[in-house]
């Protein structure tokens, strides 16, 4: 029996309650709070790179109405020119995220992977026993500072069923199609992916 769209979009949705629950689980342990950070992780620039979160996006995106959506993708396409700017000049762009509404995401609950977990400490041990570490924000660096022992978010178990998903939701087509690797913008403009 094959898998359809939904029953992929509602284990992703599982997938991403037991991100939240890791990281807030590292950030209590870390006293890292959001609020009144002058520094923005929505200027951050992130690439994603499973088509699996960016259909789930674009469910979120097409339950909205007309004129919200067009105004995300109007947002989205001035990211992408600034983006571009910056980049030109060696840059790395910081550019606010299009979905960003006055400090709130407008897609909150379709938010991806990476927007989840950026901030907290984490670890993942790649297939070949390699570890890849994050330090954290520049917040949550500072409160590790001269600390042994502050927590560190492992992404290894979430990144492995995020991996899995993407597997079952592509099927098939899995080998067939290029892998993605895309600004949350360059997702909207280029619209849904399947």
């Amino acid at each position: 029996m094959k898998t359809t769209p939904q029953a992929v979009f509602r284990k992703l949705a599982a997938l991403y309650e037991r991100m939240g629950i890791a990281y807030d689980a590292a950030a209590q342990g870390l006293g890292l709070s959001c609020s009144g950070c002058a520094d923005n992780c929505c200027r951050s620039f992130f690439q994603h790179h499973t088509y699996v979160e960016w259909a789930y996006l674009w469910q979120g995106l097409e339950a909205m109405p007309e004129d919200r959506r067009q105004e995300y993708e109007r947002r989205a396409a001035a990211y992408l020119r600034e983006a571009r700017e910056a980049l030109d000049r060696g840059e790395r762009p910081a550019v606010m995220c299009p979905l960003n509404d006055d400090g709130l995401c407008g897609v909150y609950s379709h938010r991806l992977m990476i927007c989840r977990l950026h901030g907290v400490p984490t670890v993942t041990v790649r297939p070949d026993g390699g570890r890849q570490t994050f330090p954290g924000c520049f917040r949550s660096q500072e409160l590790c500072a001269g600390r042994e022992d502050f927590p560190v978010l492992d992404r290894t178990a979430l990144y492995r069923d995020l991996a899995r998903l993407e597997m079952e939701f592509l099927g098939s087509r899995l080998r067939q199609l290029p892998r993605v690797d895309l600004t949350l913008a360059e997702m909207i403009v280029s619209g849904k992916p399947l």
